[in-house]
């Protein structure tokens, strides 16, 4: 392409917009609409402020420049990966994280719940001693968890070898490896054998009949940690399962189980769920105290 057909971010956020629209690209990692996404791509590789399109809209830029962000564009419309995979960083609420293809884009709707300390099923957070995220990928809920809980030790758990090496990094740059612990292990098996006040997880929870019409951008992500069985529900069973015997008599476990409330409530529905309003509605995560679970 003719890199002199642009001269401005103006113009190649209009190329992008159409771009993208024409593609039909599925936005789901971060950016609802193609304008988003591209407004983002386009300031992330001009190395620019990314709440500040406006000022630098008109700007005269480099041929370098403009080849730079035609690159990324293409790249998002053809090989139709993330953004994220792209720029290598996500957000996940006033949090930023390093991700790549080894991990899924961080979202979860458990991260709306930890600055209010998941009120009012935890009246004091000042007492929450051990913590424990299975399915930690990225690493992020774990460090969110870590900063909100400051007097907590944390204990991350993934399966995957190579998620657990993004969530180091992660984990590195907030500086919190003191109080957060990565283990491999396939759930509960290499965790220390103590109790936890609360036990939180966005795991694998995708249903077979679904996970056959992901977009090609869900497909680009590990589907080991999309993956949920035949009712989306075969790792929250053992997760369900091994919980009572991990927490304190008070303790807590919360699951996001996304789109798949139905399944959940046929698997679980006689411990009588507790579900937790999120922007998205009260459908995405529930809750079991360690009394439910020891039923």
């Amino acid at each position: 392409m003719t890199t002199n057909l642009f001269t401005t971010p103006r113009d190649l956020l209009r190329y992008a917009v159409t771009r993208f629209n024409t593609a039909q690209l599925f936005f789901g990692h971060g950016s609802t609409e193609a304008y988003d996404e591209a407004a983002y791509l386009i300031l992330h590789t001009l190395k620019l402020p990314l709440d500040l399109l406006d000022p630098f809209l008109d700007a005269k830029l480099l041929p370098d420049e403009v080849a730079a962000v035609l690159a990324v564009i293409e790249r998002r419309v053809v090989e139709r990966v993330p953004a994220a995979y792209i720029t290598n960083e996500a957000f996940l609420g006033s949090y930023k994280f390093y991700v790549d293809e080894r991990t899924i884009v961080p979202r979860s709707f458990i991260a709306e719940l930890i600055p209010e300390y998941f009120a009012p099923w935890v009246n004091e957070p000042e007492n929450v001693s051990n913590i424990l995220e299975l399915c930690t990928g990225s690493g992020c809920l774990a460090i969110m968890m870590a900063d909100a809980f400051p007097d907590a030790a944390v204990d991350a758990v993934d399966i995957s070898a190579d998620a657990l090496e993004v969530a180091k990094r992660n984990v590195a740059t907030y500086a919190l490896e003191d109080r957060l612990t990565l283990i491999q292990s396939d759930l509960y098996a290499n965790v220390p054998a103590k109790k936890y006040d609360l036990i939180i997880t966005n795991p694998p929870y995708v249903n077979s009949a679904s996970m056959s019409k992901l977009p090609m951008e869900y497909r680009a992500e590990p589907e080991l940690a999309l993956d949920g069985g035949k009712d989306g529900m075969d790792i929250v069973r053992r997760i369900v399962a091994g919980a009572a015997e991990r927490l304190t008599d008070d303790g807590l476990l919360i699951v996001e189980i996304g789109n798949e409330k139905e399944f959940a409530e046929a698997a679980f529905g006689e411990l009588g769920l507790t579900w937790l309003t999120t922007s998205n509605g009260d459908d995405m995560v529930f809750l079991l105290t360690a009394d439910q679970l020891k039923i």
